[in-house]
């Protein structure tokens, strides 16, 4: 029982902060972790390289698409019309796969990565048609 509780906890606090949500209280309001680790100001996205490490180009690009992202998705205000919500959020969110997608072609080497790539771009693309179609239709615009 014990041991299961810690899993959950524990499977809990990964997923918490590998989707970024583990910020505290003041680094929420200034856009920046306390220790310095990460400063989303700017829409940049910083987390140091290892001790003696540099980034490399490809994770430079990873890293601002996924900060640029994340600030595109949490611009737009909330109406309470939960159909103009999704599409309205959404669609920065394909266009983010789509950012990292074309960093994978741009960089990557591996020809399986890469052909998935093609595919999310030509999905992801078609999907923010679509989705925008359905603004226009609605005339609802973000």
């Amino acid at each position: 029982m014990k041991t299961n509780r810690l899993l959950i906890i524990l499977s809990m606090s990964v997923g918490i902060v590998l989707s970024g949500v583990a910020l505290d209280a003041s680094a929420q309001q200034s856009g920046a972790m306390a220790n310095g680790q990460m400063n989303m100001s700017a829409g940049k996205m910083d987390m140091p390289a290892p001790a003696g490490d540099t980034l490399s180009a490809s994770t430079k690009a990873f890293k601002q698409n996924a900060a640029n992202m994340m600030k595109n998705m949490s611009a737009p205000p909330y109406t309470g019309d939960a159909d103009t919500d999704f599409v309205t959020h959404m669609i920065p969110h394909h266009q983010g796969a789509v950012e990292q997608a074309e960093v994978e072609l741009k960089y990557g080497k591996d020809p399986q990565m890469r052909a998935l790539a093609e595919n999310i771009v030509k999905a992801q693309k078609e999907e923010i048609a679509y989705m925008k179609q359905w603004q226009a239709k609605h005339n609802k615009k973000n």
